[in-house]
């Protein structure tokens, strides 16, 4: 049996309320977000308090909170041009995504700092980054404001995917080869670590009687 110290949260100050959500909202996984700058310069942030909220059509969710009450330069972009790019971060760009997450200048790129390739968007003008295994091309829904005004979510939809063929077999993701790294509180990332196995107890969204077909084109 658990012993418990509850700690109530009005009137809690901003710093304890983070490090409490970050530890206990774990592992979390990481959203390795590029954006295109008014001046054409590439943007390469990484946001954990990021995950999927809807599948028909997909759509992604990431919260950028401001910085001393002004909007970072992903939140900025997203909203000028509407576009974003999540490229999944892994074992293999973890040095690079987590140095990514300096605080630059606007009038510096994360990318031509740290030397990141680069790949053209398809369904959009933002780059992709190489390195990673999967980019989410994505269109801004929509953005909300929360709590005291310091956090937005963003709700974008995904308009392509790009899956590596190293790790897709043309139906299903193989997520362990892919090797996705997730954020945990304080200073700290994990990999997989242990899988374990259990049969799935309900069907997909989308299979058997009373499926929604696609939407054709």
């Amino acid at each position: 049996m658990h012993r418990f110290v509850t700690i109530p949260t009005e009137g809690m100050d901003t710093p304890t309320a983070y490090r409490l959500v970050c530890g206990a909202v774990a592992p979390r996984p990481v959203a390795w977000i590029t954006t295109l700058g008014a001046d054409g310069r590439v943007n390469a942030a990484p946001f954990s308090s990021y995950n999927y909220v809807a599948h028909s059509p997909p759509m992604l969710a990431v919260n950028i909170a401001s910085r001393l009450g002004e909007l970072k330069d992903t939140a900025r972009n997203i909203r000028a041009s509407g576009r974003f790019v999540v490229n999944v971060a892994t074992q293999a760009t973890m040095e690079a995504m987590h140095l990514s997450a300096a605080d630059y200048p606007p009038d510096v790129s994360e990318v031509e700092a740290l030397g990141i390739e680069l790949l053209p968007g398809v369904a959009g003008p933002v780059p992709r980054i190489a390195a990673s295994p999967i980019h989410m091309e994505c269109r801004l829904d929509q953005f909300i404001t929360l709590g005291r005004g310091l956090n937005t979510l963003y709700i974008g939809e995904v308009l392509a995917f790009h899956v590596a063929e190293s790790i897709y077999d043309g139906q299903h993701i193989d997520t362990v080869a892919m090797q996705p790294i997730a954020r945990l509180g304080g200073p700290y990332y994990a990999a997989l670590g242990e899988i374990f196995h259990r049969p799935a107890l309900q069907r997909p969204p989308g299979e058997g009687p009373g499926a929604i077909p696609a939407k054709k084109p």
